[in-house]
């Protein structure tokens, strides 16, 4: 359950902290998302995919004018 799931994690962290410390470090800051999911069961690849393609977009316009290129390329690339 949540709180086993909380507890255990706390555990892991700290056998984990000299071994691992950047990965420790990244879960301590991201610890509220983390237990977020676990409330409600949200996610963030619907997001993450979009920036994915946003910045897709973003090296293959290197070089346009202007922002409002930019805009068109990205509103474009969800119409069709």
């Amino acid at each position: 359950n949540w709180l086993r799931g909380l507890l255990r994690i706390g555990i892991w962290q700290k056998r984990a902290k000299q071994y691992f410390p950047d990965t420790v470090k990244t879960i301590t800051n991201w610890f509220d998302e983390i237990i977020a999911y676990f409330d409600n069961r949200t996610k963030s690849g619907l997001v993450e995919g979009i920036n994915n393609k946003l910045k897709l977009i973003k090296r293959s316009a290197y070089g346009f004018i202007n922002f409002e290129n930019y805009k068109n390329r990205c509103l474009l690339s969800w119409a069709f």
